[in-house]
């Protein structure tokens, strides 16, 4: 039997490596490439956020988009939020619910979240009671003003 010649045994090991790239990736094995520094942000109201950075081989940061979901609800769109709207009213205030849940028509939920690359990670979560299609209540009224929400939200990376 010969020995393959070294064009094809570099070939063969490109192979390789190609092939076990997802499963390094895929599982728990790739985390061991991961070193991830987790820290907490304390932010006003019933905003929350969090700090949560993954570096390769602990020194090369991984790129990652911004990714936004959600609402955008602030503490003045709140306060004009009143109780006898009409769901009209509400969604044009605040715009569509993310969540409408067919069991719960009577609640509207309006969620956000955005994950910047960094891995600063700014949630909140609003949510309109109807009563025979007429705002009954509401909660998540602790929000910070339009001023404070845009500096959480689009503050230039560091």
């Amino acid at each position: 039997m010969s020995l393959p010649s070294p064009v094809h045994a570099t070939r063969l090991l490109a192979a390789l490596a190609m092939a076990a790239l997802p499963l390094l990736s895929g599982c728990g094995i790739g985390s061991m490439f991961t070193k991830k520094d987790t820290s907490a942000e304390p932010v006003a109201g019933d905003v929350k956020q969090a700090v949560k950075q993954e570096k390769l081989f602990g020194i090369l940061p991984i790129y990652r988009p911004d990714i936004q979901q959600g609402n955008f609800v602030s503490k003045e769109q709140v306060a004009q939020l009143k109780v006898g709207m009409t769901p009209d009213q509400v969604r044009f205030l605040l715009g569509t619910p993310l969540l409408n849940d067919a069991f719960h028509a009577e609640r509207w939920d309006y969620p956000f979240l955005l994950k910047r690359g960094d891995g600063t990670l700014t949630s909140s979560h609003v949510v309109v009671h109807l009563k025979e299609r007429r705002v009954s209540g509401f909660d998540g009224a602790e929000l910070p003003d339009e001023k404070e929400y845009l500096r959480l939200i689009a503050a230039p990376k560091p």
